[in-house]
């Protein structure tokens, strides 16, 4: 595969943006230079020297409607020729908001932010100021934005760094990060009921909320053990806790309600964004009415602007199609059934699974993971990483790291059989 332009291209870039990407996300250290896209169409992206690659990042999970959807980009034409932003209500954004208090569970009343990381602020702030508490319950591995007070343990090289289980160390991922920022975040195990009643009695009639990604979605991806959402809301109700789930990864992903409808557990609060406006920048905090309504109000120059809104009330309606979901699973599964074959042929221990619009495929492993103290300790991230290259020399585009593939509504039984195809060049060329 011919990448000469790209690293031109990335070489000159780094004279005017620092690291040359707008994102830590963009980049990873296994590659010579970062994909340069030129352009995306359906379940493809293009890069600067004319390479196509299947691809599985969407974005980090916006596009769930594909790149260049004619639908939406058609929806937001009309916005633009009257105007993009009002720093006012518009009827788009009445309408958006009534659609997604009728599809998502918890949602009595909305909020808007521009992305995740403003959403989990927000977030943090209700649930303090509705219990007059100070404490918020956080969990190893799960990733709640870049603020300082969230960006805490998201990831981890070992698991001794982890400390205890039930006293877990906070690991600051960034330079620069305030510490005393998180004083008031708790670390806990995810998946692990007794131990997180352990630490809610250590701090009883102290904290506030209880955040998580209910389909733990950025060191994994892993899913809850069964009846582990239903215990954890069963243990807010009893101490009274507000229990939010951050959806910004599995929200439209996992089903139209997000998690909390596949799993038919309710939060207090849920957030929402990447697919919440099919690539527009758009977050939104929903939830009970008595609990959004606490005194918290939202600041945020382009929030809930209206051609994002005008995005989001396309994904809405294509999603509410039916059998969008059915075809997620089934795309998915033929995935992964064809990437635990090839991984059987090539004699490499691995395990795929498949979730509606998320897939997760992992080395080293053959079953599903506890959560990231099994997961450090037994997944082969490294071989992944080398998984990872081979893919993308062979046309397809993975997540660096964390084996999480996302579908859109634009991938085909087509696009699978040669993915599965690459994968097969990719196994032949790994080094074990």
């Amino acid at each position: 595969m011919e990448l000469e332009k790209s690293k031109e291209f990335y070489s000159e870039i780094k004279n005017y943006l620092v690291d040359g990407v707008a994102s830590s996300f963009h980049i990873t250290d296994v590659e010579e230079a970062p994909l340069c896209v030129e352009y995306g169409k359906g379940s493809k992206v293009y890069d600067v020297d004319g390479n196509e690659y299947i691809d599985y990042v969407l974005g980090l999970g916006p596009m769930i409607l594909g790149h260049a959807d004619e639908p939406t980009d058609k929806a937001v034409i009309e916005q633009l020729s009257r105007g993009t932003h009002f720093s006012a209500p518009t009827p788009q954004l009445k309408e958006f908001s009534k659609k997604v208090c009728e599809i998502i569970p918890c949602a009595e009343r909305v909020m808007f932010e521009s992305t995740g990381s403003e959403a989990d602020m927000v977030a943090f702030r209700l649930a303090r100021a509705y219990t007059g508490r100070p404490k918020i319950v956080k969990f190893e591995g799960h990733y709640h934005g870049w603020a300082d007070e969230q960006n805490i343990t998201f990831k981890a090289e070992t698991v001794a760094g982890l400390g205890p289980k039930n006293h877990p160390k906070k690991i600051y991922n960034v330079k620069g990060q305030r510490n005393a920022a998180s004083d008031d975040v708790l670390l806990a195990p995810w998946n692990d009921l007794a131990t997180l009643e352990e630490i809610i009695k250590e701090n009883e009639s102290q904290i506030a909320g209880i955040i998580m990604e209910p389909f733990m979605c950025d060191e994994g991806p892993i899913p809850p053990k069964e009846g582990y959402l239903q215990g954890v809301r069963k243990l807010c109700d009893q101490y009274k806790i507000v229990l939010i789930f951050d959806e910004i990864i599995t929200g439209f992903r996992l089903a139209l309600g997000g998690a909390q409808e596949k799993y038919g557990v309710i939060p207090d609060i849920g957030l929402f964004a990447k697919a919440l406006a099919g690539g527009y920048p758009m977050s939104m905090i929903c939830g009970r009415k008595e609990v959004m309504e606490c005194g918290v109000t939202t600041s945020g120059c382009f929030n809930g602007n209206p051609v994002a809104s005008a995005a989001g009330l396309v994904v809405l309606k294509e999603l509410s199609k039916p059998g969008v979901y059915e075809q997620f699973q089934k795309l998915g599964e033929m995935l992964c059934n064809g990437f635990m074959e090839l991984a059987k042929k090539h004699g490499f221990k691995a395990y795929a699974e498949a979730h509606s619009a998320i897939a997760l495929i992992m080395f080293g492993v053959d079953r599903p993971v506890d959560d990231i103290r099994d997961y450090i300790e037994n997944s082969d991230v490294a071989l992944y990483n080398q998984f990872f290259v081979k893919a993308k020399e062979y046309g397809v585009r993975l997540t660096y790291r964390r084996g999480r593939i996302f579908l859109s509504t634009k991938h085909t039984e087509e696009d699978i059989k040669k993915t599965l195809a690459a994968f097969d060049k990719a196994f032949a060329g790994l080094t074990k």
